[in-house]
């Protein structure tokens, strides 16, 4: 049996704590022309499941969350619990798929089976469909996720080579567990020691609340869902003419979006209003196909206080710097490395209990995943954009994923439906700043 990990049976907690949560996130492929018959795509799809051991295992939770929850192998595995199939009314646009997202992606998964789906939706408009694949925050992060939908496509199923191995039970290593357990009474707390010191800053920002605004607070069930569209070689000209990064880019295009939603509902964006979560990855290169979380986070304030989009870029950038050079995601995920060290009953209590406090210190969550460099093909057809769906949860009404697939960076925003009817504007804004950054870019540029 392999154990989940702190972060990873986290997510299971929060999920526990709040029945307005479903933590599961997703990949929405839209393909070219149309699915194969039902009969066929069961097949192709129940022999590209070798790529994973883990897509046939369930999650096994011990009484009284006494230990940490298992995966172990599902001996009832039937595909047809992992299989949907839709159709949309037409005319099918995007607005009906976007809707169908944010219904799919509000269910919770079922803990009796393994924590996944494919749900293919026929008949899109412009002879189109798309398949949306749904897997719970406890297996897979944004990087493993958007591997993980890879490997299903045809260009990866054809190559066992790049199949990842069936997930194993490793040896039990009785002498390194009885060594480490003699050492726990000195190393957890020198351990834990230089962890506190590391992450004070990040876990003060984290809990002690900013200015109020209508963007944190309590949410509900149902789940609203819309896209902003940019060119990647559009925000990197931009990056290549200010001196920053395409997640620079990134940030300031979502800051400007913020700022006008706070000012269309009347208020006022001041510089203490905006505390961001965004993940960073601490996968290594040969762990990018493992089906677990490895991300740890930084905490910072995106400038919503100016009106100008290249004044913003040159603030975020300063800031995430500054982020970066002050070792926050190494605190954060120092966190993680002490929470191994602890209990598991330990860290279900703290996350039940933080999942239960009204926290007001962020208000927003942005992360941005690499994705295919090169077009995709889903039995047999053209995959021509990747959408990504990040949850919500603890009083933050609004997440962004950001992917980026060929030549296309794509922004899937997520809101809570009852406090977030203007979630569309977010999208908009999105893209109007990216196409005035990179008019000023060319400004700059000498003729």
């Amino acid at each position: 049996m392999a154990v989940l990990g702190p972060l990873d049976s986290g997510f299971m907690e929060l999920e526990d704590t709040d029945r307005h949560v479903s933590v599961g996130i997703g990949a929405i492929a839209i393909v070219a022309g149309s699915p194969p018959p039902r009969e066929e795509l069961e097949v192709e799809l129940a022999q590209r499941l070798s790529v994973d051991g883990r897509l046939h295992q369930k999650v096994h939770r011990t009484p009284w969350g006494l230990a940490a929850p298992t995966w172990v192998i599902d001996p009832n595995f039937d595909l047809a619990h992992h299989l949907r199939w839709l159709a949309l009314p037409a005319p099918a646009g995007e607005d009906a798929l976007c809707d169908l997202v944010a219904e799919v992606m509000e269910e919770r998964l079922d803990r009796d089976h393994p924590l996944w789906q494919c749900i293919v939706v026929e008949h899109l408009a412009d002879d189109r469909w798309a398949m949306i694949v749904k897997v719970h925050h406890s297996m897979v992060d944004g990087v493993s996720g958007i591997t993980l939908f890879e490997r299903f496509c045809d260009d990866q199923a054809e190559r066992p080579d790049n199949a990842a191995p069936k997930v194993a039970d490793p040896p039990i290593d009785w002498r390194g567990l009885l060594m480490k357990s003699l050492r726990l009474p000195v190393d957890v707390p020198r351990f834990a020691a230089q962890t506190l010191r590391a992450a004070v800053p990040f876990a003060l920002s984290a809990v002690l609340p900013a200015a109020g605004s209508s963007l944190n607070g309590s949410i509900g069930r149902q789940r609203r869902y819309t896209v902003a569209r940019a060119s990647l070689p559009a925000v990197r000209e931009i990056g290549a003419a200010f001196g920053t990064t395409v997640n620079d880019v990134v940030l300031a295009a979502v800051a400007a979006a913020f700022r006008t939603v706070l000012l269309k509902r009347g208020e006022e964006p001041t510089a203490d209003k905006l505390r961001i979560l965004t993940p960073v990855s601490v996968r290594a290169a040969d762990a990018k196909g493992a089906l677990d979380n490895r991300v740890s986070a930084m905490l910072p304030l995106l400038p919503i206080e100016s009106a100008d989009p290249v004044e913003q870029l040159a603030m975020v950038h300063r800031r995430m710097v500054e982020h970066k050079a002050s070792g926050e995601a190494s605190a954060a995920n120092s966190f993680l490395a002490l929470a191994r060290w602890l209990p598991f009953a330990s860290i279900a209590w703290t996350v039940r209990l933080a999942s239960r406090y009204p926290q007001r210190g962020i208000s927003g969550l942005a992360t941005n995943v690499p994705g295919p460099r090169r077009r995709l093909h889903l039995y047999g057809q053209e995959v021509l954009e990747i959408l990504a769906y990040a949850p919500i949860a603890m009083r933050v009404r609004i997440s962004i994923a950001i992917l980026s697939y060929g030549d296309q960076l794509r922004f899937g925003v997520t809101g809570d439906y009852d406090s977030t009817p203007d979630l569309h504007l977010l999208a908009e804004r999105i893209e109007e700043t990216i196409d005035q950054l990179l008019q000023r870019a060319r400004d700059t540029v000498p003729s």
